[in-house]
């Protein structure tokens, strides 16, 4: 049988850069694929002939990520652009999000489900606004590592005492933060200064790498191995005659271990089975664990459909209708308003909702709760209670990222307008 240890050796660990504007995320991602040898050729001649028409006298590796045209004549990162690579320790999903305000809606989808995030300095200008509002968005959406890469270090004569001074202010702005695991190194993107290889320019620097950083920092803790948590997907009925019995349910494991034999109960019917068998393409599985995309199949044939979560009997998520959660609100128009009505996607559920109230909205650079505020518009975050049609099975976020997040989509258009981090049941 396939193990889970089958699968161990090629971990796949999400990341993403953040910062303020023209700190160096892209070129810090250019640097990592150029330096391990992630580029194909014609990626490169590529590079490199617009480098020449941009006017530079350097391989300006920042363009092997700002792949949308706009991005490339303002010399800025708008969307959130992700590139792959690999190392012979692990699978790395890489997402450049972007610096400016206004797109901090795509900050927060790149960074939603990192399990590293680099922040990036200049370490010229120190730590800015936007370095605050970045921070404090890792920490919300509960990014388990970060990263602060202090760059640009050639520019400030490779000083010991400038890099110094800027992670004592960093460390006492994330003191008010929940970081539950803060680096910091000192970098230059531009000419591969400790990103793959350490520098010699730095002899009073003795840590990793970034990319030694990115491959030994452990993530398998990081996901929830207590609470058993799988939201059905899609039922499998193969109309065959060699599988004219078969009755699996496909879906993606957030949280837990499981193995066949196991008691498991499905909500929100509240009927008990046991786990017959964890099927995939390449054969059953002796146990699974997150983020596994698995088939299973109970010993009981009973009525199972998507949209429904299946669990252990002693150990069940949240079941309720009225929910307070943390919003990051991503459209211009409508604002967010007590009394409107939005749809939920919550795992594989779909459930219409009304806004109850709006609690505050969170001036996310001064942490200021202004509890006056009336709506919530484009690139805002606030607390707000929901009432649902039917009830969701869901975990605080701060337990499971998966089970305890959700999406607002606008009946009207079908457009997502809101992310939401849940905070528990109302009060």
């Amino acid at each position: 049988m396939t193990t889970v240890a089958n699968l161990q050796d090629m971990e796949l660990v999400r990341l993403a850069t953040t910062g303020s504007v023209d700190d160096g995320k892209s070129t810090l991602i250019g640097r990592l694929l150029y330096d391990s040898k992630q580029i194909f050729q014609d990626q490169l001649e590529a590079i490199e002939e617009a480098s020449r028409r941009r006017g530079t006298d350097y391989l300006d590796l920042a363009l092997l990520t700002d792949g949308l045209r706009a991005e490339r004549e303002q010399g800025i990162t708008i969307d959130v652009a992700y590139r792959y690579f690999s190392t012979p320790k692990r699978k790395f999903v890489l997402a450049d999000t972007p610096g400016h305000i206004q797109y901090t809606r795509n900050m927060v989808t790149g960074a939603s489900n990192a399990d590293i995030v680099l922040i990036l300095v200049d370490a010229r200008h120190g730590i800015l606004e936007q370095t605050r509002r970045h921070a404090f968005l890792a920490s919300l959406l509960q990014v388990p590592h970060l990263v602060l890469c202090v760059n640009k270090m050639d520019l400030v004569g490779w000083s010991q005492e400038r890099y110094e001074e800027i992670v004592a202010e960093f460390r006492h702005f994330a003191s008010r933060l929940t970081i539950h695991d803060l680096r910091f190194v000192p970098i230059s993107a531009l000419l591969g200064d400790n990103v793959v290889e350490e520098s010699e320019n730095m002899p009073w620097y003795n840590g990793p790498s970034v990319l030694h950083l990115l491959e030994d920092i452990h993530v398998g803790s990081d996901r929830n191995l207590i609470d058993c948590r799988f939201p059905v997907q899609y039922v499998i009925r193969p109309h065959t005659l060699e599988y004219q019995d078969y009755r699996g349910y496909a879906g993606t494991i957030r949280g837990g271990v499981w193995k066949p034999g196991d008691q498991v109960i499905v909500l929100p019917s509240g009927f008990e089975s046991t786990i017959e068998s964890i099927d995939t393409y390449d054969g059953p599985l002796d146990e699974a664990v997150p983020p596994m995309s698995v088939v299973m199949r109970l010993s009981d044939d009973i009525d199972v459909s998507r949209g429904d979560m299946i669990a252990r009997p002693n150990n069940r998520p949240h079941a309720g209708q009225d929910i307070d959660a943390m919003v990051c609100w991503m459209t211009e128009t409508p604002a967010l308003r007590p009394g409107m009505k939005l749809s939920v996607k919550h795992t594989t559920r779909w459930a219409k909702a009304i806004v109850k109230d709006l609690h505050y909205r969170l001036d996310i650079n001064s942490l200021h709760r202004d509890e006056g505020a009336q709506e919530l518009g484009l690139n805002e975050i606030g607390r707000i209670s929901l009432r649902t049609t039917v009830p969701l099975f869901y975990d605080d976020y701060r337990r499971n990222r998966y089970t305890g997040a959700f999406i607002l989509v606008d009946e009207a258009t079908n457009n997502t307008v809101g992310a939401a981090m849940i905070v528990g049941p109302t009060e």
